[in-house]
C-alpha cells in the first residue's frame, strides 16, 4: 500500500517577534482526510503557527511541506480563513463579491465573470446559508454572517486543504452549527481541515485529531488518545482547564 504524504507537515518551526520566541521548534503533521484542531492557551502561538506555515510570517527556522513538497508549490490547493478581527469590514464590497474573490484562480486579474462563475458563487453562499444576502455590504453583516462569508470564499477556491483560524470565535450557536456541518461535509468528501480552536468542550465532537501547543508541540495525534487530562495539564502549564 502506497503511503500518501501528509497534506501539511511542519518541522522544527521557530518564530520570534522582536527577538522574543513565540514558537520553538514546533512540529505538526496533519493526516490526509482528517479534521484537526490546534489547541492551547492564549499566547501559545497557535495563529502564528498557521501564518508561518503559509509564509505570511517569516520563521527563523523550520520546514513546511504540503503533500511532500515545499508549500509554495501547492498553494493553489490550500484555502486560508483568517481571524475575522483581522479584516477591514468597512471595505466597500458585497457578500457576493467577497465570495467571488475565492475564484481568483479561475478568473485571474482581468477575466470577466461568466454565468458559471456566478452559479459557483451562489452555490457556495447557499452552502453556508447566505444566498439571500448576496447583495448586502459586508460591513452590514453580523459577526456570524461575516464568518459564513469567509467560509463561502474558501469553498469557492475548491481547495484540498482548509486552514481556519478560530472559525467559531464570537459567532452564534446557529452559525457554529452551520460551519461545523460544512466542515464535516468537506472532510467526508476527502478534504483535510486544520482549525485553531479554543473551546475545549467541543473538541471531541468536532475533531478526529488534535495538536496541543504551548510555544512548542506538547502532543499530537488522534483525539481519542491525545485529548487527555495529562496532556492538557502540560499544555496549560499545570492549570487544567475546564473540559465541559
Amino acid at each position: 500500500m502506497t503511503h500518501r504524504p501528509a497534506p501539511l507537515m511542519v518541522r522544527n518551526l521557530t518564530v520570534a517577534y522582536n527577538a522574543a520566541p513565540v514558537l520553538r521548534s514546533a512540529g505538526l503533521e496533519v493526516p490526509d482526510g482528517s479534521m484537526m484542531a490546534i489547541i492551547g492557551p492564549n499566547g501559545a502561538g497557535k495563529s502564528t503557527l498557521l501564518k508561518a506555515a503559509l509564509g505570511l510570517i517569516r520563521p527563523l527556522s523550520g520546514e513546511v511541506l504540503a503533500w511532500g513538497t515545499p508549500l509554495p508549490r501547492q498553494r493553489d490547493r490550500i484555502a486560508y480563513v483568517p481571524q475575522r478581527a483581522s479584516v477591514d469590514w468597512d471595505f466597500p464590497t458585497t457578500v457576493f463579491d467577497a465570495t467571488a474573490m475565492g475564484l481568483y484562480r479561475d478568473l485571474g486579474l482581468l477575466r470577466r465573470m461568466r454565468a458559471r462563475h456566478r452559479e459557483a458563487v451562489m452555490s457556495c453562499l447557499e452552502r453556508v446559508g447566505m444566498q439571500d444576502l448576496a447583495d448586502r455590504q459586508i460591513g452590514q453583516l453580523s459577526g456570524g454572517q461575516q464568518q459564513r462569508v469567509f467560509l463561502a470564499r474558501a469553498l469557492a477556491q475548491r481547495a484540498d486543504l482548509y486552514l481556519l483560524d478560530e472559525p467559531f470565535a464570537g459567532v452564534d450557536a446557529a452559525t457554529e452549527a452551520a460551519i461545523i456541518g460544512v466542515l464535516h461535509g468537506l472532510r467526508d468528501a476527502g478534504k483535510t481541515i486544520l482549525c485553531v480552536h479554543h473551546d475545549l468542550s467541543t473538541v471531541e465532537a468536532y475533531y478526529s485529531h488534535i495538536c496541543l501547543l504551548n510555544r512548542q508541540t506538547v502532543a499530537q495525534g488522534p483525539t481519542a488518545t491525545t485529548f487527555t487530562k495529562a496532556h492538557l495539564a502540560e499544555t496549560y502549564d499545570g492549570r487544567l482547564p475546564a473540559m465541559a
